[in-house]
């Protein structure tokens, strides 16, 4: 099977969780955030490499007291982020091996990805090229002028999915998506934003509501929930 790499972006502040540990470091049933997501690919057979973007000034950290501690083996380099979320995975992007054919950005407070999920979109990418992995909202969704604070419009629920990690693609196809941004000078939330604007469709590889991001600390009471049912 040709080469896959995982790059798990984990260099965020965690400022809405209001603590003096970054959100990626806290501790899950007495294992990090982002030890719990590394495993994740770290055990997925389909998996060949992971490279993990941290803060600059963290990589010696993340290397002794995750990447050692519990012998993630695919770990092949930890490289520094860059001032948004974009430049961060590009910095991943290039720190990966020349023979790496898909790759799949992942973020580094997403702990309960699911393998199955990997590896059909996975499955997915191989084919299309472009996959996020996402799950219909539930609740009614409504534009909002924020200024005057009134409602504006209120899409159909029926076409609306809230987006996930991984997001994946062929690494071919993602250079270009960045080459493309850069040229525009374009800024976005997500690497699919970029290969939308590239003009390449993007498909959705239907997820998993537990596979939340660890954001606020609410969700270390949903996470503490989702690991106490994993284990029976």
């Amino acid at each position: 099977m040709e080469k896959v790499t995982a790059i798990i972006v984990a260099g965020g502040s965690g400022k809405r969780m209001g603590m003096s540990i970054k959100k990626q470091y806290i501790l899950l049933s007495n294992k990090e955030v982002l030890a719990h997501t590394i495993e994740a690919f770290d055990k997925c057979e389909l998996i060949q490499e992971i490279i993990l973007v941290v803060s600059e000034d963290e990589i010696n950290k993340v290397k002794k007291d995750i990447v050692e501690k519990y012998s993630f083996n695919k770990v092949r380099k930890i490289v520094s982020g860059g001032t948004e979320r974009q430049d961060s995975v590009y910095n991943g992007l290039l720190a990966t091996s020349n023979d790496t054919k898909y790759v799949m950005i992942h973020d580094g407070a997403r702990p309960f990805i699911k393998e199955k999920i990997i590896q059909e979109a996975l499955k997915l990418t191989i084919e299309k090229e472009a996959t996020v992995v996402a799950v219909p909202v539930k609740d009614t969704i409504k534009v909002v002028d924020n200024k005057e604070q009134m409602v504006i419009d209120t899409p159909n629920r029926t076409t609306l999915w809230s987006i996930q990690t991984p997001q994946s693609f062929s690494k071919e196809l993602l250079l270009k998506a960045y080459a493309y941004a850069k040229s525009e000078n374009l800024a976005v939330t997500d690497d699919s934003m970029l290969v939308e604007a590239y003009g390449k469709a993007v498909y959705i590889v239907q997820g998993d509501y537990t596979n939340i991001k660890i954001t606020t600390p609410e969700d270390l009471i949903i996470g503490e929930a989702v690991l106490k049912n994993q284990k029976g």
